[in-house]
């Protein structure tokens, strides 16, 4: 099954949430890759925070995206992840 991001928006710790296509609200956290070539320099929170939907998944300003499938399968659900409850 292929999952699409449809609205990502940045939190912090470096973690995000994503909206999919299917009404699900997940967090992913992005901490694990910061130490992985272009994703190093998401260590900037201004450009880790201009996070931006492209085409199903989410990529940055320099390049660094994710498979919108490991977003998904690697994330938890916000109902899941007490401590890191987003606010409306």
């Amino acid at each position: 099954m292929s999952h699409t991001v449809i609205a990502v928006k940045p939190l912090p710790s470096y973690k995000l949430l994503l909206t999919f296509e299917n009404g699900e609200n997940r967090i992913f956290d992005v901490t694990p890759y910061l130490s992985l070539g272009v994703f190093a320099e998401l260590k900037d929170v201004s450009l880790f925070n201009a996070v931006r939907i492209s085409f199903d998944t989410v990529e940055w300003q320099n390049g660094a995206d994710l498979c919108p499938d490991l977003l998904y399968t690697d994330s938890l659900p916000v109902n899941q992840t007490p401590s890191s409850q987003p606010s409306a």
